[in-house]
């Protein structure tokens, strides 16, 4: 098996940003699998809040020896953006080569589309609002916070799309007492969720803290070996390929998850239609779906996803899978 890994720019449709800062593009690898004529691929976006780099994760790929399977590929990398763009070529070299789609491979109903949160990017109350009313189409806004000056924001936004659902994401912006303080408005503003309010070091403070919304871990849960660190503090864990080091892992997680009694949220990073693919299998049946990464873009791969009002369609074969 030959392995081939590039690296691919996708400009932004507008400046994105964070708490942790601005973007206005998106910089990804994509690895493909080549075997007997066949090539699989899978897309990762290597995440420097998890000390990786383009530079990095490439290593990590093109040190890769021996049999790659989904099961030695556990031995081979830790969970993290090379282990998912990696895992996820295999399974499309698989189901090229087999003449089948994923899902049937891996014993599931076909996949139906699931409404996606399109996120706002953080920014003056007065252009958050904008940006809302822009989009009060969407049944679920996303939005980005994490900052002292929260409160205007999410004011603006509610006034922005008044039936919109709104889940925010403080990226471990907020510290326990902003967090204790904040958490009545936005029960009051009709938050359905908030992502990861504390620092993923500093979240057994959520332990015996009242949750008016749903509490949903996102730094603070990567693979199945997060689940038992989760407990007490959160009510939801949010699953990103990049961060389990694929579907393989992912869809493992999942069921822990839910088997432990927490809901699911799927989510991503910035990336191409390649990158959701596969997220879109893990997706089915779960509380919140958050695979909004193309429709953030100016451009995007052949073969996209498609999103329309039923949300984020499962891939075409000339995608993936």
């Amino acid at each position: 098996m030959r392995i081939e890994v590039t690296s691919d720019v996708f400009k932004l449709a507008q400046v994105f940003t964070i708490s942790r800062g601005s973007r206005t593009e998106a910089k990804v690898l994509t690895v493909r699998l080549c075997e007997e004529g066949v090539t699989g691929w899978g897309e990762c976006l290597p995440y420097a809040r998890y000390d990786e780099t383009l530079e990095s994760v490439t290593a990590q790929i093109e040190g890769l020896e021996g049999e790659i399977t989904h099961d030695s590929l556990y031995d081979l990398l830790p969970a993290g953006a090379a282990r998912n763009a990696v895992d996820c070529a295999l399974w499309d070299l698989e189901a090229k080569r087999a003449g089948k789609r994923v899902w049937e491979l891996l014993g599931l109903p076909a996949p139906t589309p699931q409404i996606t949160a399109y996120t706002l990017s953080l920014d003056e109350p007065a252009k958050m609002r904008e940006q809302a009313a822009k989009n009060a189409f969407r049944p679920l806004l996303k939005i980005k916070l994490g900052t002292p000056d929260d409160m205007p924001r999410l004011e603006a936004v509610r006034a922005g799309a008044p039936t919109s659902t709104i889940i925010v994401d403080a990226n471990e912006g907020w510290s326990a007492g902003v967090y204790a303080d904040l958490a009545p408005h936005l029960l009051r503003l009709g938050v359905a969720l908030v992502e990861q309010p504390l620092p993923a070091g500093e979240d057994d403070a959520l332990i015996g803290m009242q949750r008016p919304v749903p509490v949903c871990a996102d730094e603070s849960a990567h693979a199945c070996g997060s689940l038992p660190k989760l407990k007490g503090k959160y009510d939801v864990v949010n699953i990103k390929l990049d961060k389990t080091g694929g579907l393989t892992e992912a869809l493992r997680l999942r069921d822990a998850a839910l088997a432990e009694g927490y809901d699911v949220m799927v989510g991503c990073m910035v990336g191409s239609s390649l990158a959701m693919a596969p997220a879109t299998i893990v997706a089915q049946g779960a509380k919140i779906v958050d695979l909004d990464g193309p429709l953030l873009l100016g451009e995007d791969r052949d073969n996209a996803l498609i999103f329309d009002v039923a949300g984020v369609h499962p891939p075409v074969a000339g995608l993936w899978g």
